[in-house]
């Protein structure tokens, strides 16, 4: 098989586990093709940690998952030096960052510290304890979760943090349908632990190669730049997108292309990731705030406003 027909049958296997989150499924895929991460915020009981799962095993990757609560401490994220006495030297132990696909739950439950520690790791894909830099394993995907932050003891993410994360998305309560159909398979027995391996990490990253070669031309660019100075120069904007979040809606748009089949880049990629590129990206003045602007809906405006290459 070649690289977009192990995508397809990729996304196939996914989407036979976890029903009717097809778009989500499409996004976490190209995320995780573009070499980016996901921020999942929902409500509980939607099935984020599941889709982690079944995405782990559908590549043959490993699995780790930390609870974040208040007292975990950075070193339950990067792992720490222990001292073993019969050699008299340190010796690094792991921590859940080691894994391949890391669920890192609930992550606006702990300090800041503990959120800053996923920071080196989600950009330079290695950590440092102890001034040793140890490289973390490939490919690497964090996909945190976060309930909504008017829920008790929630710590908001920084600004800088919310940036590392290629994309926001939401599951939802699935409709009538889709719900009878989980019960149905939930009552077969039909679980996440059935799920067999579709690849394996090797041809996980190199399809992510693969994806990295994918033609962007000199209007598409023009196109994507657009859409983050427009997002720049709105005044119900305090913050507007990042140099990081325009190379963010390259790769992610290079990797839609990918699962579409195609070899280049057209501005209907560019729009089908934006609001989950740039959405959380954003943060709405005071002024917009006292009026109960909705910030989707400004994007979204935003996006329409940007001329279309022919």
């Amino acid at each position: 098989m070649n690289g977009h027909e192990t995508a397809v049958k990729l996304t196939e296997n996914i989407n036979r586990f976890f029903v009717g989150k097809e778009d989500v499924v499409e996004n976490l895929l190209t995320c995780l093709l573009a070499g980016g991460h996901v921020l999942l915020e929902d409500v509980p009981g939607v099935g984020k940690t599941t889709l982690a799962l079944i995405l782990a095993r559908s590549i043959g990757c490993s699995f780790g998952r930390i609870q974040f609560t208040p007292d975990t401490l950075p070193g339950d994220v990067t792992g720490v030096s222990v001292y073993h006495m019969n050699t008299g030297e340190f010796a690094y132990q792991a921590g859940t960052v080691m894994n391949q696909v890391l669920l890192a739950d609930e992550i606006n439950r702990t300090a800041p510290k503990t959120q800053a520690s996923l920071l080196e790791a989600m950009a330079e894909g290695q950590v440092t304890v102890d001034g040793v830099v140890h490289e973390l394993p490939k490919p690497f995907f964090v996909i945190a979760t976060q309930n909504p932050i008017e829920f008790i003891g929630t710590y908001p993410l920084p600004e800088a943090q919310m940036d590392r994360f290629m994309m926001r998305l939401s599951i939802g309560y699935p409709d009538r349908e889709q719900e009878i159909k989980m019960a149905e398979q939930f009552l077969a027995g039909k679980t996440a632990g059935q799920v067999s391996a579709v690849c394996q990490a090797q041809d996980m990253v190199q399809m992510q190669r693969e994806a990295a070669e994918i033609t962007v031309k000199e209007a598409v660019l023009g196109y994507i730049e657009d859409i983050v100075c427009l997002t720049r120069q709105e005044e119900r904007f305090v913050l507007g997108a990042s140099p990081r979040a325009l190379l963010a809606m390259v790769r992610a748009s290079q990797a839609r292309a990918f699962l579409q089949g195609r070899d280049y880049v057209k501005p209907d990629d560019v729009k089908a990731v934006a609001m989950q590129v740039l959405s959380h990206r954003l943060a709405l003045s005071s002024e917009a705030k006292i009026r109960r602007e909705d910030k989707d809906k400004i994007l979204k405006s935003l996006i329409v406003q940007a001329k279309i290459p022919v």
